[in-house]
């Protein structure tokens, strides 16, 4: 998108984070009236109209043909994890949750790693993986069922392709074992490699816990709730890490 150096470039970013985190939220494309309206922006819907047309053009975001709404693309969901996206804190009383889980089965690896990966989904509502190295082709996966609630998702055919890569470990494992360069490395769409995955998004974390190290992913659609997921992977993460 260029540097941030204007002011029609802030409010260009500023409009682009409205759509990605609106339609995170409601699944529905996002109009330039309701933005004017809702986020006080000062300018006019025209104006808004116009913004959205520009970011459009440069493939940030589209609209679907029965909408004059607008929806991220893949590509502006990429800007938005990497330039806009807010940190937030999971709350207090979920971090008990988790790290009472942790202190629990502390000196039971496998039933630790169960437990962590089922709380890891039910707070976030997507599907967890965990391998860890040494453990051949084994790999503990949680909340599969979450990949059929996606609103978005309504092609059976899909929903099915993506189950079947969830069933196979080996394909499984290329995916969460790519080179990790950041705390927390995220796969947005078509970057996941995988035709069949190109609907979906996937953070994961490496851990390393006494001398035993692996990874950790949450996998959902590319509508994802980056923000809530980066902060529970990265507590978790942690956590295990002890």
């Amino acid at each position: 998108m260029g540097p941030r150096t204007t002011d029609f470039q802030e409010r260009k970013e500023r409009i682009l984070a409205i759509v990605v985190s609106q339609y995170i939220r409601m699944v529905s494309p996002v109009g330039s009236q309701f933005i004017a309206e809702e986020y006080k922006l000062d300018i006019s819907s025209a104006t808004v109209r116009n913004i959205l047309a520009e970011l459009e053009e440069e493939g940030y975001l589209t609209h679907p043909h029965t909408s004059a709404g607008r929806v991220p693309t893949s590509r502006g969901y990429r800007y938005y994890v990497d330039h806009l996206m807010d940190e937030i804190q999971l709350l207090e009383e979920e971090k008990r949750c988790i790290e009472a889980e942790c202190k629990r089965y502390r000196y039971q690896l496998e039933l630790l790693m169960e437990r962590t990966s089922q709380a890891l989904s039910d707070l976030t509502h997507y599907t967890t993986i965990i391998s860890v190295d040494g453990w051949e082709s084994k790999i503990i996966l949680k909340g599969t069922s979450y990949v059929v609630g996606y609103p978005e998702q309504t092609d059976i055919l899909k929903i099915q392709a993506i189950l079947r890569i969830l069933d196979e470990k080996g394909r499984l494992l290329e995916l969460i074992n790519r080179d990790i360069h950041k705390r927390i490395e995220i796969y947005i769409g078509h970057e996941m490699a995988l035709k069949e995955m190109d609907s979906c998004s996937m953070a994961v974390s490496a851990f390393d816990k006494d001398g035993v190290s692996g990874r950790i992913a949450v996998l959902g659609p590319v509508r994802m709730q980056y923000d809530r997921v980066v902060s529970a992977l990265e507590y978790v993460a942690a956590l295990l890490s002890k």
